[in-house]
């Protein structure tokens, strides 16, 4: 699998999002064994709260659980904590037994503290950082980074 061109997608995506004073532009793909796409989503596609991972993997349908060798490419790390809604990007990614992370950009502690590459560590999930891509990832957050 091409780790850098599946992540530059997911960033891609994150121009897509609706902007926003209180949350970060975020793209984001799941993706099988294969390099098959099976999912992309970005912050705010249907809902003010969508984050894009919670996005994409709603679009795989309630109660899906992940093949082997899965992995979510996301231009932002995955938030491990959320004011909007119970349940984080992070502890989705658990719940659908994700094998995989890859992301570009570490989330700046600007709205919560941003752990979600640690607990996902810590549940067995492996996590890969390419911040070659941090500033493209930026990029559409630039009005919340002054």
């Amino acid at each position: 699998m091409n780790d850098r061109a599946l992540l530059a997608r997911a960033v891609e995506l994150a121009g897509r999002c609706p902007p926003s004073e209180t949350a970060f532009s975020v793209g984001a793909l799941v993706v099988d064994a294969a390099g098959e796409v099976l999912a992309e989503g970005w912050s705010r596609r249907r809902d003010p709260h969508d984050h894009a991972e919670e996005s994409a993997l709603a679009d795989l349908g309630a109660g899906w659980r992940a093949p082997p060798a899965t992995t979510v490419y996301s231009s932002l790390e995955p938030c491990s904590a959320r004011a909007s809604r119970p349940r984080s990007c992070s502890d989705l990614i658990l719940a659908a037994d994700v094998d995989r992370v890859v992301f570009a950009w570490r989330e700046p502690s600007l709205f919560v503290d941003g752990e979600g590459a640690e607990l996902l560590r810590a549940h067995g999930v492996e996590v890969v950082e390419l911040p070659e891509l941090a500033e493209a990832a930026r990029a559409p957050n630039a009005h919340l980074l002054h």
